[in-house]
């Protein structure tokens, strides 16, 4: 089983990232392989709503996206980062989960689908439950169980030095990575025992105004 840590931070080895560092040690410890994946510096371009991904299974302007998704096919669960940037999301991760995530609705992949999923997000002071409660919007609308721990996952800093001092947030990392971990190795036993998926249903989409 692997878990995909996905880094949403322009610092490669900032808050963000010592805060997932400490996830990957608690899962490695728990027998569970990881992968982290940082999504750069250069340039996402936010989701157009081409839909061309409809048919060619692929975003269509975001090369970054197509080599996650190629990876993610293959991954059991999933952690995405992002520092709070004005009380939200960093625009790079931001823009790149609306076009991942868009690409696999659109070209019925199963990348997500039923894949455990958490966010944990980074602050030097405040923003942190705004900025994680929009990233766990994408999860819920792709039915990924969204694991917790015992708080919000959040870790608070201006520096990763900051970040190490920060012990109930990177016990909350920890917290987070153990039930991440509990959730894969319960799923998986599921799988053997015949206990089947739940009956999926046609996608209805309707919108507010009424005939």
């Amino acid at each position: 089983m692997k878990v995909l840590l996905v880094n949403g931070s322009p610092n490669k080895k900032g808050c963000t990232y010592t805060a997932l560092k400490e996830i990957e040690k608690t899962l490695n410890e728990e027998n569970i392989d990881t992968e982290l994946y940082w999504v750069g510096l250069k340039p996402i371009s936010g989701c157009t709503a081409c839909k061309a991904c409809a048919k060619t299974g692929r975003c269509a302007v975001n090369n970054i996206v197509n080599d996650f998704l190629d990876i993610a096919k293959d991954s059991d669960g999933f952690i995405f980062g992002s520092p709070v940037h004005y009380a939200s999301t960093s625009g790079s991760i931001k823009s790149f989960m609306d076009c991942a995530f868009y690409t696999d609705l659109l070209s019925g992949g199963k990348s997500f689908y039923l894949k455990p999923a958490a966010a944990v997000v980074s602050a030097r002071r405040a923003g942190t439950t705004a900025a994680f409660d929009q990233l766990n919007k994408y999860f819920t609308h792709a039915e990924m169980p969204v694991i917790s721990s015992r708080y919000w996952n959040m870790v608070h800093g201006a520096e990763p030095e900051d970040v190490e001092k920060d012990l109930e947030g990177l016990q909350i990392m920890r917290v987070l990575a153990r039930n991440m971990a509990w959730f894969l190795k319960c799923k998986e036993a599921g799988i053997k025992a015949g206990v089947p998926f739940p009956t999926n249903e046609e996608r209805t989409l309707t919108n507010f105004i009424r005939d």
